[in-house]
């Protein structure tokens, strides 16, 4: 094992197990909801990206039907959240159709799925204390993926952050750095191609795998099923267990 493949699987076993300490939670109630908003505004706050204007870190699109908001909890606090959107060719919502329209209708018009993550946060008391964090919060936008087989799971992000999703998420440029009305600053727009980055991703970073009960109870809306699960602990560990058994019956 060379020195790098050593430090990446020693940095992906420091995840897996901070990731045994994490759940998650899909946010429905409006107590939850409100504990969403303040995290959003103090990680914004912290790093002097609020939205121009902004009243609140609350919009109409958090109730869009195809939106899911996540809170991940760490020892049973509050320490991150992000929401997910599934969009289709018919149905476009989302965060960074609002910021890249002409660039996401292009996927959508040539017949893909997408899966758009947006108001990622992160409690900045905690940021140097978990390192993990980004990593863990952004893990639903890869279940989510599997989960609706999308071809592309988008990134709306600073320019100073693109080399971090360039080299986990193997994410591609598809709109360098612009001036935005919304931000007032400059954003980029990144794309990774999630069916084809799957398997060389959970050989990377195994904590981002899971088994098919995780992904439904993070994201079916089957009513039959009832109300979704108060807590949906992470599968990861499981998940790539019996991937290398497999792997090492028949590789």
């Amino acid at each position: 094992m060379t020195n790098m493949s050593a430090l990446q699987n020693s940095f992906a076993g420091k995840l897996m197990e901070v990731l045994d300490h994490v759940e998650y939670r899909r946010i429905e109630s409006s107590e939850d909801m409100e504990d969403v908003a303040r995290l959003r505004y103090k990680a914004y706050k912290a790093r002097s990206v609020l939205p121009v204007a902004a009243k609140n870190l609350i919009d109409d699109i958090d109730f869009d039907d195809h939106a899911y908001i996540f809170g991940v909890y760490y020892y049973e606090e509050l320490v991150s959240t992000v929401r997910i959107h599934h969009v289709t060719p018919d149905h476009r919502v989302c965060q960074s159709t609002g910021i890249f329209p002409d660039e996401i209708h292009a996927f959508l018009d040539a017949g893909m799925t997408l899966i758009d993550p947006a108001r990622f946060a992160v409690d900045p008391d905690l940021e140097l204390e978990l390192p993990a964090l980004p990593y863990l919060t952004l893990r639903p936008a890869i279940v989510g993926a599997i989960y609706f087989d999308t071809d592309r799971v988008m990134q709306h992000i600073r320019p100073a952050h693109a080399a971090f999703y360039k080299r986990v998420f193997y994410a591609d440029t598809v709109v360098p750095p612009r001036m935005t009305k919304t931000y007032g600053f400059e954003l980029t727009l990144l794309a990774s191609r999630s069916k084809e980055i799957r398997g060389k991703l959970m050989k990377r970073y195994p904590f981002f795998d899971s088994e098919p009960y995780e992904r439904r109870m993070m994201f079916s809306r089957d009513k039959d099923n009832g109300s979704p699960p108060l807590t949906i602990l992470p599968t990861a560990r499981l998940a790539s267990g019996g991937r290398r058994e497999i792997h090492g019956q028949f590789g």
